[in-house]
């Protein structure tokens, strides 16, 4: 399969004399899979069987790709024809090769499969902000499904791309293509909390079932001034977190490297303790030291364990906010425990905190650094968090 880069596909189609061609190299009976190459290509392409595939991959060192015939067969009965709730699927896959679980295998068996059911083009990210193009460029051709497949960082400029051109309205879930997601990164908090599988085949497979039976949900979401979030924000702590993880890109990520990094920016903070002043509907304003934004509930996951910030927050409700008044060591100790507690409930003096809010204002003395879904923003000094009820449509 060949992957295009980002642009109008029916464009890009006509530059480089795409033609579609049935790959024959289908592991199912009556599975056709619809890829796209080049006239050159074409010409010059071999045919490979599944055990050539097999020894090409482990000549590599890569895993082969074996469970893909279960995974299909396991979806649907192939009859020879595609199901009729598919027929007209215009789909395009995004994948992040750069995610800490993303590998060619997996991305080989989420496209194969994916092909066998929908008409694909698939695009594989090479620099910040592609995804968010390549989404962008996918609604404007009115496809009907984006899927991702990488970490909360792809998934966020995938949404982001999406919702370019509503302009944040509420229930502008109709506009735009469904969102699939199937996880790849290290976190994955947003298809964790969806009750989505870890594993990228098994998220496949539920993908694949969603699309054959038409599950899908709506799901609110949070924009911070113009940038889309689907699970979090922050301004303050966690935000110094991601920055000086991102500012570590050539080690792997993980809860370690996240733990280690909260500490040490407790421990100095880049940029000092700036008080934020926080405003809510009916609410007289309130400084805090750290502020943290819930789309939904766990705030995000350390390893196996959810971590609970706002357990009233979901993806039917409006915002959730857990700010904290001082940093002090028992303060921070008390509400971590708290948080990482089955129940998550919080309790304490120096704590703020508020669930289902329309609207949050954030302000700063100076300039702080945003986060929104794991991923740095920049440094702001005043900053609009709004709740947008039924923004997307997301396989499930």
């Amino acid at each position: 399969m060949v992957c295009h880069p980002v642009g109008r596909f029916a464009e890009a189609a006509r530059r480089a004399k795409i033609q579609e061609v049935v790959d024959e190299r289908a592991v199912v009976p009556g599975v056709q899979l619809v890829t796209a190459l080049s006239e050159h290509a074409a010409e010059g392409r071999q045919e490979v069987t599944g055990s050539d595939r097999s020894e090409k991959d482990a000549a590599a060192g890569r895993p082969a790709v074996t469970s893909l015939a279960g995974l299909v067969r396991r979806t649907a009965t192939v009859t020879g024809a595609a199901s009729p709730t598919l027929r007209l699927v215009r789909a395009v896959l995004v994948v992040n090769p750069q995610a800490t679980a993303t590998t060619p295998a997996g991305r080989d068996v989420l496209a194969h499969a994916l092909a066998s059911q929908v008409k694909l083009d698939v695009v594989e990210t090479d620099y910040r902000g592609h995804a968010m193009a390549v989404a962008r460029e996918a609604a404007s051709d009115q496809a009907d499904l984006v899927v991702a497949h990488g970490g909360d960082g792809t998934v966020n400029e995938v949404v982001n791309g999406l919702l370019a051109h509503t302009g944040g309205r509420p229930s502008e879930h109709h506009a735009v293509p469904m969102l699939g997601v199937v996880p790849g990164g290290s976190a994955n908090v947003f298809a964790r909390a969806l009750g989505l599988h870890r594993d990228p085949v098994e998220a496949t497979h539920e993908l694949l079932r969603a699309l054959e039976t038409g599950r899908s949900r709506q799901v609110n979401l949070g924009r911070a001034d113009d940038r889309w979030f689907t699970f979090n924000a922050g301004m303050g702590w966690d935000a110094d977190v991601v920055a000086a993880v991102e500012g570590r890109r050539g080690k792997r990520t993980g809860p370690g490297l996240y733990l280690r990094t909260a500490v040490a920016c407790y421990v100095r903070s880049p940029h000092g303790r700036p008080e934020l002043t926080v405003r809510v509907p009916g609410e007289e304003p309130v400084g805090v030291r750290t502020a943290f934004v819930s789309n939904t509930d766990p705030w995000s996951y350390l390893g196996p364990r959810p971590v609970h910030l706002n357990t009233g927050c979901s993806f039917d409700t409006g915002l959730g906010l857990f700010g904290l008044r001082t940093l002090g060591l028992p303060t921070v100790l008390r509400h971590a425990r708290q948080a990482l507690r089955r129940r998550g409930e919080h309790r304490g003096r120096r704590l703020l905190r508020h669930d289902d809010l329309s609207i949050v204002g954030i302000a700063a003395e100076s300039p702080v650094n945003l986060q929104v879904d794991g991923d740095l923003v920049g440094q702001r000094t005043h900053v609009e968090f709004v709740s947008v009820p039924r923004a997307l449509t997301v396989a499930v």
